[in-house]
């Protein structure tokens, strides 16, 4: 069986495959997110669906795989063209988008005005300032970014006046700015759009306080960052916890991280 088959059977998608170091992929049971990870050396890998494992799945073959690096060199050029395309739409969007309410905003809590194109909120995405991509966020709630951006380490910041936080989600990142400019403390919000992204971010981080989604990938992944995190209750992140209780009681929830 093929490298590429054996992921498949976990639900990985590999279109291109990468030789020698980790790599993110798209999974059947989440297409819209890059939730399956693999490693692969031509003979030996292993793959990992987020979702659905808790551990990684070994692969071994005594069939070498030959390396295409004719392919592998095309590959990275796409991709690469990808991301360019993928920033100059950003910033087409961006400067096309319109301050207005938003039924996600309102459905979450929020009465402000958002950036809204063509009916999606849009969240900018950001890599040490520049911009590389967007979130698109439906009325629904379905979430998208634009093809072949870059995502890896690619953040919303709120604030730079204190402490690093992180959290998952926009929604997120704005109930917990809420709650913390209530409790009236410095605070420096990085919304990661995904877990494993959180990982990602908190390697640049000092001190950060997780505000973590309580589901499995969440959990694991906060106990990665930081010995001490918030979490709500099962199911529930912090937007979840402040439309519950109210925001003064959620600030509470908070506040003992800061004494």
């Amino acid at each position: 069986m093929s490298f590429t088959d054996f992921a498949y059977q976990y639900g990985l998608v590999i279109d291109n495959l990468i030789i020698g170091r980790w790599a993110r992929v798209k999974t059947l049971d989440k297409p819209n997110k890059t939730n399956g990870a693999y490693i692969f050396d031509g003979c030996t890998g292993a793959v990992i669906n987020f979702a659905t494992m808790e551990l990684h799945a070994p692969y071994k073959t005594d069939k070498p795989f030959v390396v295409d690096r004719e392919r592998i060199k095309k590959a990275n050029e796409d991709k690469l063209a990808k991301r360019v395309q993928a920033c100059e739409k950003a910033e087409y969007i961006l400067k096309s988008a319109k301050k207005a309410k938003h039924p996600y905003l309102i459905r979450k809590g929020f009465n402000e005005n958002g950036w809204v194109w063509k009916e999606m909120l849009i969240v900018p995405m950001r890599v040490d300032g520049k911009l590389v991509g967007c979130q698109m966020i439906n009325a629904d709630g379905t979430k998208k970014f634009l093809s072949g951006q870059l995502t890896k380490g690619a953040s919303l910041v709120m604030d730079e006046k204190g402490r690093d936080v992180l959290v998952e989600g926009y929604a997120t990142g704005l109930s917990v700015r809420r709650a913390l400019r209530l409790l009236g403390v410095p605070f420096k919000i990085h919304v990661c759009f995904s877990a494993s992204n959180m990982l990602e971010i908190a390697k640049n981080a000092v001190n950060p306080l997780v505000v973590a989604d309580n589901d499995p990938v969440g959990v694991r992944t906060a106990k990665k960052i930081a010995p001490h995190y918030w979490v709500g209750e099962a199911n529930e992140d912090f937007n979840d916890y402040e439309l519950r209780l109210g925001t003064p009681l959620a600030s509470l929830g908070l506040k003992g991280y800061w004494e």
